[in-house]
């Protein structure tokens, strides 16, 4: 289920980019041949227009076929009065070209901003102020923070753990006062274990912890289990203000996401690369299937974030991706000539040699992270 998950958010996420692609370079006056949802081969397609639609039996990608993107495609001559060179991707202004390649990245963008505003809107899981205990709902108690070499870290409890109910013997605490939680804790004047009732990933989880004096320095004989608790709930943002509080988290996100690649494909170039900070397909389909297990605003989150990762990746200069592309654009602009197409296939080669080398490392270190 988790496989099948993964692969419909894929799909999304692409099909949004390439419909960037297709909606300009038909605003462009460039023809476009075929839109396509997978690769080849073709399991299903219909012609309207000028336009082929099809289904592919590969689910990982999609494409828009633009005539003559190729750079080896051969142009009917611009004489022939039923020529569509002037269509042609090749054959309009470098600044068409460059909106159009533009444009599968700005979607992506635009798709997470939407995304992040419909969680705003939804109510997100977050730590709540003491005033917003009235409004809020699915309110519970999460663990924060656990101290190193604690009674809870031995015992294993987890940043992310909720905490659903405690027992001490025949007594019992529930609820979402922290502050009861502590203090039924510190009652706990015999140091019997505790049995912890804790949701994990969507799954309940039974834990066993003693609490210890001397656990907390400050306070020596105060027995404590070494967590810092975080009262959670879910507070929708309002009609008015989650469009704007969208713009903004989503503009800092993605400002973020690209320092991080910036300095990852920086640290590629000088092999210091750190592979555990970065996550290949089984380690994406792993984080999509986790978050779906939480909800939907949890998996509308994250196929946010995969979103705005896919568009700043595809903005990097490297051949094979939009960003190379545009690059061969600008150049192409201020030389006034175009790029020899022996010369672009070549170093496009390079560039896509490069990125499935790239995927192939980071998949390996994601099933060594799985099975290690």
């Amino acid at each position: 289920m988790n496989i099948l998950i993964f692969v419909l958010v894929l799909v999304v996420l692409i099909v949004v980019h390439e419909f960037g692609h297709f909606v300009v370079a038909k605003l462009s006056g460039m023809r476009v041949d075929e839109f396509g949802i997978g690769y080849p081969p073709r399991a299903w397609g219909f012609k309207k227009g000028e336009t082929e639609y099809t289904l592919n039996w590969l689910p990982f990608g999609g494409f828009v076929k633009i005539y003559g993107e190729d750079m080896e495609e051969k142009l009917p001559g611009a004489t022939s009065p039923t020529s569509d060179s002037s269509r042609a991707f090749s054959s309009r202004p470098r600044s068409l070209q460059a909106l159009v390649l533009v444009a599968g990245i700005a979607m992506n963008l635009l798709f997470a901003y939407v995304l992040i505003t419909a969680t705003l809107l939804m109510g997100t899981p977050r730590a709540l102020a003491p005033e917003e205990l009235a409004t809020a709902t699915n309110i519970s108690v999460a663990v924060a923070g656990v101290l190193p070499e604690s009674p809870a870290a031995k015992a294993g409890l987890l940043p992310g753990d909720y905490i659903q109910s405690a027992h001490i013997g025949e007594s019992e605490w529930s609820g979402s006062d922290v502050d009861m939680f502590t203090l039924f804790v510190t009652n706990d004047t015999q140091l019997a274990p505790i049995k912890l009732s804790v949701l994990r990933n969507g799954a309940s989880v039974s834990i066993e912890a003693v609490p210890v004096q001397g656990t907390i320095v400050k306070e020596p004989t105060r027995p404590a289990l070494g967590v810092q608790l975080a009262v959670v709930g879910v507070v929708p943002v309002s009609l008015l203000k989650a469009p704007v509080e969208g713009a903004l988290l989503t503009w800092e996100v993605t400002k973020e996401t690209a320092v991080a690649l910036v300095k990852f494909f920086g640290s590629v170039f000088t092999f210091t690369a750190d592979l555990a900070q970065v996550s290949g397909p089984i380690g994406i389909a792993g984080a999509v299937g986790s978050a779906s297990s939480q909800g939907l605003s949890a998996l509308i989150t994250i196929t946010a974030l995969i979103s705005i990762n896919l568009a700043l990746i595809n903005v990097l200069p490297i051949p094979a991706l939009d960003g190379g592309r545009l690059l061969f654009v600008i150049i192409e602009a201020i030389t006034r000539r175009p790029i020899k197409p022996v010369v672009a296939n070549a170093v496009n080669t390079i560039g896509f040699g490069f990125l499935i080398l790239l995927m192939l490392v980071v998949t390996a270190h994601d099933v060594f992270k799985l099975f290690g």
